[in-house]
């Protein structure tokens, strides 16, 4: 009972980051092709848990490539804006100006588990 009591005590501490995102046909390789690359990046950071990509595959939504990545706390999550966000700089790497260029449309946010 206790194990299970911190387990979900340690849970509660998570941040996800969801990002969904509107991407025609012609920007899907170049489009992917960053997100493994920034998903690989984010892999080597303290309190990353797990990513994962998701594409649609039915139904009448409008987004048709979802992200989620889930850290260990907001702490670990802010570390690894901040390290994304230096990548970017030293990258010389604007991704709101590759989502004009492509055409994508997103819907940014982070999110944590209500309590059961």
């Amino acid at each position: 009972m206790w194990l299970k009591q911190l387990k979900e005590a340690d849970q509660s501490r998570r941040v996800y980051r969801v990002d969904k995102f509107v991407v025609p046909q012609a920007a899907r390789p170049e489009f992917l092709a960053k997100i493994r690359e920034t998903h690989a990046m984010l892999a080597t950071l303290p309190g990353f848990v797990r990513d994962v990509v998701l594409e649609q595959c039915g139904g009448p939504g409008e987004f048709n490539l979802v992200t989620l990545v889930e850290w260990e706390s907001a702490e670990a999550f802010e570390e690894a804006k901040a390290a994304v966000w230096s990548r970017h700089a030293r990258m010389k790497f604007d991704p709101h100006a590759m989502f004009a260029r492509l055409g994508i449309r997103a819907d940014l946010g982070n999110y944590a588990a209500l309590a059961s």
